[in-house]
């Protein structure tokens, strides 16, 4: 029987997702122009602490950031996840004495089961997988954005470069799962409802660093990612797609031209289930030759699709559905 929500609850839950959409689309930008404006005013004095901070602090996200307890298990992440609702399912234990890359799919348009499941505790990652510290990796010019550095950093999130991958899988200790979401900015150019298409046929580097490195690979798949927006798919040789390509290849994100429900921007409340599938064994290789990194690839792309059929009709699909590969 499905539980009434209090007019409270649902006011919650659609105040604090839509704080978390603006935070995704708008707060980078209004950080950086606030950083600006304070200069010309009385304040200048704080924009110019804050910098000589955070020229001293630059390097900190690649070596693990500053994770905080209370932002991590702040209240309103749980109405968020409650919106959809977002779930985490476990399939295999992962052993805290090991380190892992957690292969996440698809990107959708705002990731929200990523950074629901991973980038916060309210999904109950650290009960599911005791012993286990999981990081989300994001877009690494994310850390160069005044005040909003600190802000994510404070959940727990880190850059998607190769120091800071180095830094966690080597200097952190064990029991430490790095959630990399594959596909990235081009591949929510393709979300689109009804569609499960994930970008991974070229898309190597994470293998590479899972066989450097000795860390297990996870296949993580989310049904129901890309049911939360309906997005304008442009044509790959039209006008706006190159504009949108070219934007990605100079800031490192896509633009989307996309639409939810109330106020446009708000998702549609359809659930993201996250699964985690099981660990895919690596060995650690100083220097992995191509074909040890094709290989683990190919175990990693047939493992992946193992875990989308295995679980998809439990989530909605029908059995004939396929999962796309580009």
């Amino acid at each position: 029987m499905t539980e009434v929500k209090s007019p409270w609850k649902v006011f919650l839950e659609v105040l604090s997702t839509l704080n978390a959409v603006m935070t995704f689309l708008v707060v980078g930008v209004a950080c950086y122009i606030l950083f600006v404006y304070l200069m010309f005013t009385s304040l200048w004095p704080l924009s110019t602490l804050y910098f000589i901070w955070m020229v001293m602090d630059w390097h900190t996200p690649e070596r693990g950031g500053r994770r905080t307890t209370f932002m991590r298990k702040w209240k309103m992440w749980e109405h968020v996840r409650d919106f959809f609702p977002v779930k985490l399912v476990k399939t295999a234990e992962l052993n805290p004495n090991k380190n892992y890359i957690l292969g996440y799919h698809p990107h959708g348009i705002m990731g929200a089961g990523a950074f629901t499941c991973f980038g916060t505790d309210s999904c109950g990652i650290l009960e599911a997988f005791p012993g286990i510290r999981p990081t989300l990796s994001v877009l690494s010019g994310l850390f160069r954005i005044p005040f909003f550095r600190d802000y994510i950093m404070s959940a727990g999130l880190c850059p998607v470069s190769k120091q800071s991958l180095t830094h966690l899988l080597t200097k952190s200790g064990k029991g430490n799962a790095v959630v990399i979401v594959i596909g990235g900015a081009a591949e929510s150019l393709a979300s689109t409802p009804g569609i499960n298409t994930v970008l991974l046929k070229q898309r190597k580097g994470f293998v590479r660093v899972a066989l450097e490195f000795g860390a297990d690979l996870v296949p993580v798949y989310a049904f129901g990612e890309n049911e939360l927006f309906k997005q304008v798919i442009f044509s790959e040789r039209s006008l706006c797609r190159r504009l949108q390509d070219l934007f990605k290849n100079i800031l490192g994100f896509a633009p989307c031209l996309f639409a939810g429900e109330h106020f446009v921007i708000l998702p549609y409340r359809i659930p993201v289930t996250t699964v985690v599938g099981s660990p895919i064994p690596v060995p650690k290789r100083v220097a992995p030759t191509k074909e040890e990194v094709d290989h683990y690839h190919r175990i990693y792309i047939e493992a992946l699709c193992k875990l989308f059929h295995e679980h998809k009709v439990s989530y909605g699909l029908p059995e004939s559905h396929k999962l796309r590969i580009i």
